[in-house]
């Protein structure tokens, strides 16, 4: 008997939809037998592995695997089929072979994507976001997914969208879809969604002194210019640039859109939905190339693309790889990371705001009044020059970091200063204005 059901496979940050067929026959030779299961459309490692979690799946959810030669075919044929979420969808396509689902027939208006555990518990996916869109493009009606993904997918409307915890779950929740009193698909409120959040656990009015560091890092933000900090050590570059995110506007509701895609498709969303916070990303420097702009035999975004409508901030900026910080020079460019391989060519979004510092010698002292600088020019020239003129030439603002003064610090009485929510709401005002402008 042959059934059909529909899955999605997730290739950058869109996804494709695929069609999971499964033909049950029965035992006619001595070659086949009732463990002979086979698989094939491309499928990877995990894909083939899948054969026995589904099989243990099957039987501990109360169902019985049929007794019969089992071959399973993810079309379009031509196309790599990669990682676990196809568990879900191929089980339901032999239980659908074997008639264990009542009342119904091919699922084609239905989808399904998770991992199934041997005890027949669904896991979460990476990608929910985007397959929830190109099942609504599709005009595919209901989604089943994990329950870990729904918050996600629900924020797409015009689908249907049921969250599942196990495989015996999945296939009442098939019934009662099948029925005069479907069930209600997860709701999101979008309007609650994305009010912007004004708590955060570090302020600007926490720094004292640095008033033309703190004015420049303002005007980065309010124009999306890259920034340099220089500075000596405990001149306070990182304890300032930590505090980019409380001055970042909100996010609209497509921008965060396309923000939460990438980062599920990486993985790193969780339970949380939709993202409404712009990301900021702080790399250790001993990051590689791949790690930095994506890669991988299947590319997965990298920290560019994860800073999208955030920011990207690299601390001591020369002691990162120069082949490294060599990488940049295209994503600052075009703002998009295009990664080539053999197979396919994928496109990530990387617009972000570049936000760096660093010392002004390997001592750190140079030009210091307080400190003597023990630096040869040559030693201060190489650290130099480990940046390139390139990639210099993309930092619109270059500031300098001194320290602040002993007594700034310690005074009685604090200096006035302004709080994160009033810079930011300058900085909201200067881009309503470039935007009139630029309308």
């Amino acid at each position: 008997m042959l059934f059909r059901t529909q899955s999605a496979a997730v290739y950058g940050i869109d996804a494709n939809l695929v069609d999971v067929e499964v033909d049950l026959t029965p035992i006619r030779n001595e070659t086949d037998t009732p463990a002979t299961v086979i698989i094939v459309g491309l499928p990877d490692l995990a894909v083939r592995e899948s054969r026995e979690r589904i099989r243990a799946a099957i039987n501990n959810s109360a169902f019985f695997f049929p007794f019969h030669k089992t071959t399973i075919n993810l079309a379009p044929a031509d196309v790599r089929k990669e990682g676990a979420s196809f568990d879900l969808p191929i089980a339901l396509g032999i239980l659908g072979a074997n008639g264990d689902l009542a009342d119904a027939e091919h699922l084609t208006d239905i989808l399904s994507v998770g991992e199934l555990s041997l005890d027949g518990r669904v896991r979460p996916i990476r990608g929910a976001l985007p397959i929830a869109l190109r099942a609504r493009e599709s005009q595919t009606r209901h989604l089943l997914l994990p329950d870990e993904n729904a918050k996600e997918a629900a924020v797409v409307s015009g689908i249907n969208v049921y969250p599942v915890s196990d495989l015996r779950n999945a296939v009442d929740l098939i019934a009662a879809i099948r029925s005069e009193n479907p069930p209600t698909p997860v709701r999101v409120d979008l309007a609650e969604i994305l009010i912007h959040d004004d708590h955060y656990s570090v302020d600007f009015r926490e720094v004292r002194g640095q008033q033309a560091a703190k004015r420049a890092l303002e005007v980065a933000t309010a124009g999306g210019h890259n920034i340099l900090l220089i500075g000596p050590p405990g001149s306070g570059k990182t304890m300032l640039t930590k505090r980019l995110p409380t001055i970042l506007p909100p996010l609209e509701f497509e921008a965060a859109l396309e923000l939460t895609k990438i980062h599920s498709v990486a993985g790193l969303t969780g339970r949380s939905g939709l993202l409404t916070h712009r990301p900021f990303r702080s790399p250790h420097h001993t990051i590689s190339d791949a790690g930095l702009i994506g890669g991988g035999a299947l590319p997965r975004p990298g920290e560019v693309s994860l800073a999208h409508q955030g920011v990207l901030f690299l601390d001591e900026l020369p002691e990162f790889d120069r082949s490294v910080l060599e990488v940049l020079r295209q994503p600052l460019e075009d703002q998009k990371v295009t990664i080539s391989r053999a197979a396919m060519s994928l496109t990530f979004p990387a617009s972000f705001m570049l936000a760096a510092a660093m010392n002004p010698c390997p001592c750190g002292f140079w030009n210091d009044p307080t400190r003597e600088c023990r630096c040869t020019p040559l030693q201060i020239q190489r650290y130099v020059g480990r940046i390139s003129g390139p990639l210099l030439d993309r930092i619109d603002i270059h500031i300098d970091v001194p320290a602040v003064k002993f007594r700034e610090l310690t005074g009685d009485t604090p200096p006035e200063t302004e709080d994160s929510a009033a810079i930011r709401q300058r900085v909201i005002n200067a881009r309503n204005r470039q935007r009139e402008r630029f309308a």
